[in-house]
């Protein structure tokens, strides 16, 4: 009985090792997608529909590449890029490089005449800087901020001419320095603020405050400013207004650059600008957009990055699962199923190996028949070793009845058969001691 349950426990433990390799292995393949749903920033706008194409022409190819015939540096009616002439003169050398600069907002037509000049070294299209098969793209803020907000393509220029000259691009320092506005713009700006959310400077394209879903709460401050001079140190108004309206977004736009300060701004807003710069600077310096196009392009940004979970809002609830939270247990159970299972065998198989071989009950047969006969012959006439004898076959038919170990029996039919060889010599009868009374027969 005992054997049995031994064995049950011992299948079942390898049944439960095998469950458990299997649930741990399905495992594997599970995933969770959590997500607030669909974040609801605008869809992207068809090209030519916002308003980003100016009224600006360019002369024909030919007038073109007669005026860069002549002047090394030609800048079109309308061309807004600035560079730092002496950084970019030392770069070019005395190679001869030579640029045409056309306004932004071109149409397809007259982006084709500009290209097609062909000894112009250098071509910019609004901020847009391109040249002998290279386009010069920025990577990083300090880029982008020259760039959208003076209209400084220093660093471009400085990265294409190296590209042609098959030189290493140079460092380039960042062209946009701050300054601390005065109390007086300070007042002006918050003013109008404090009104109704809005301030728009002479020369800036904002007509009214965006609602974007970006700030839900409709508290968001906007303050647009036309691009500044390339140069001149820029004010920097986000940090004296978000003292003025604390705990409120505040947007300042600097041309076609967005600028943030206030809650949460360390977490979103270097991802938001490098997001919508990285991917759409080439576009936005091509092309003249307004800024309600930038900056709702940017909120939307802003709204892809919050409903991405990556600020201001709490991580979404996840139900208790507790598969997720077994699972790194799982192996260890599994480990000591089969340890279990291991253990149980080998005792199972140990227990096999003790039980008494086939010739043990044959053995201990033979032997009490030869103690009967021997008993026969004393003529009722004690004779110790007969009695030590027979004690002993008893003590072996008990044994094998509990299934003790076959040593145990064997050891025991031995001190019986050595009993009975020392009757038989008393006897003085040969033929019942025990190897000659079986014929020699296997023991």
């Amino acid at each position: 009985m005992a054997e049995r349950t031994r064995d049950l426990l011992r299948w079942a433990f390898l049944a439960a090792a095998a469950v458990l390799l299997v649930v741990f292995l399905v495992a594997q393949r599970q995933s969770v997608d959590v997500s607030y749903g669909q974040s609801p920033s605008r869809p992207g706008i068809e090209e030519g529909s916002a308003g980003e194409l100016s009224t600006a022409t360019v002369p024909s190819v030919e007038e073109m590449t007669a005026m860069v015939a002549d002047d090394e540096v030609v800048r079109l009616p309308g061309s807004i890029a600035t560079w730092d002439e002496r950084a970019v003169r030392d770069a070019i050398g005395d190679a001869d490089v030579r640029v045409l600069v056309a306004p932004p907002g071109l149409d397809e037509a007259e982006r084709d005449r500009v290209n097609d000049v062909g000894n112009a070294t250098v071509t910019i299209v609004g901020t847009h800087v391109t040249g002998d098969g290279y386009a010069a793209t920025a990577d990083r803020t300090s880029e982008w901020r020259a760039q959208f907000a003076t209209g400084d393509v220093t660093h471009l220029l400085l990265s294409l001419v190296a590209a042609i000259r098959d030189q290493p691009t140079p460092d380039a320092p960042d062209t946009v320095t701050w300054r601390e506005p005065t109390a007086a713009e300070v007042d002006a700006v918050a003013a109008d603020l404090a009104a109704d959310g809005l301030h728009v400077a002479a020369g800036a394209t904002l007509e009214r405050a965006p609602e974007s879903p970006a700030f839900p709460d409709g508290d968001a401050l906007y303050a647009a400013l036309p691009r500044q001079e390339a140069g001149a140190p820029v004010p920097r108004y986000g940090p004296a207004l978000t003292a003025r309206f604390p705990d409120r977004p505040v947007v300042v736009l600097y041309g076609d650059w967005v600028e943030y300060d206030g809650p949460h701004a360390a977490q979103f807003a270097d991802v938001a600008a490098a997001s919508l710069y990285g991917q759409l600077g080439e576009r936005l310096g091509k092309y003249a957009y307004p800024q309600r196009a930038v900056l709702g392009a940017w909120l939307d940004r802003v709204t892809d990055i919050r409903y991405a979970g990556l600020f201001d809002r709490p991580l979404p609830y996840v139900p208790f699962d507790p598969l997720r939270v077994a699972l790194p247990a799982l192996p260890w159970l599994f480990g000591a199923c089969v340890a279990v299972f291991l253990v149980l065998s080998a005792r199972s198989a140990r227990g096999r190996a003790d039980r008494p071989g086939p010739a043990t009950p044959g053995r201990l047969a033979r032997l009490t028949t030869l103690a009967i006969e021997v008993s026969g012959l004393t003529d009722g006439r004690s004779d110790p070793a007969l009695t030590r004898g027979i004690g002993a076959l008893r003590a072996a038919a008990d044994a094998l009845a509990e299934h003790l170990p076959d040593a145990h029996v064997r050891s025991l039919l031995d001190t019986a058969e050595a009993e009975f060889d020392e009757v038989a010599r008393h006897l003085g009868r040969p033929d019942y001691r025990p190897r000659a009374y079986t014929g020699g027969g296997a023991w």
